[in-house]
């Protein structure tokens, strides 16, 4: 499947989706190493997501100067990823919700222990994000 069955405005929008669920959780206080570990794991994806997320690309724009304000970018992002997904690649809907499931869950893991609250209620916002299509 090829990227190019997608707007590149609707493949920034997945990337913005995507890469901004893993920037919340690093505003939310998860360390640096396990947001490593979750891009990784974005740019281990594939199917049409996998080309999307894998693609060298500078649409991904994500401005706030607080962890609300970021979150007011991407949690609807997030839900627009998945209902243009629901419309256009069925399939890749469900691939694109695992996806970004397992990049926030790999690096909310990674710290020691289990994740800080903050982070957790992040992981709870980010699933119904992608949930409420």
């Amino acid at each position: 499947m090829s990227v190019t069955t997608l707007t590149a405005q609707d493949a920034g929008t997945l990337r913005t989706a995507a890469y901004g669920a893993v920037s919340l959780l690093a505003a939310a206080g998860a360390p640096h190493k396990a947001i490593s570990h979750g891009s990784i794991a974005l740019t281990s994806a594939t199917g049409l997501v996998g080309h999307v997320l894998a693609a060298k690309s500078k649409d991904v724009h994500l401005h706030g100067k607080s962890v609300a304000e970021l979150a007011d970018q991407v949690l609807p992002s997030l839900t627009a990823a998945m209902r243009l997904l629901g419309e256009q690649h069925p399939a890749e809907a469900g691939n694109f919700r695992e996806t970004v499931l397992t990049a926030t869950e790999s690096a909310a893991q990674f710290a020691q222990g289990a994740p800080s609250p903050a982070v957790t209620a992040m992981l709870r916002k980010i699933t119904a994000a992608l949930d409420a299509a």
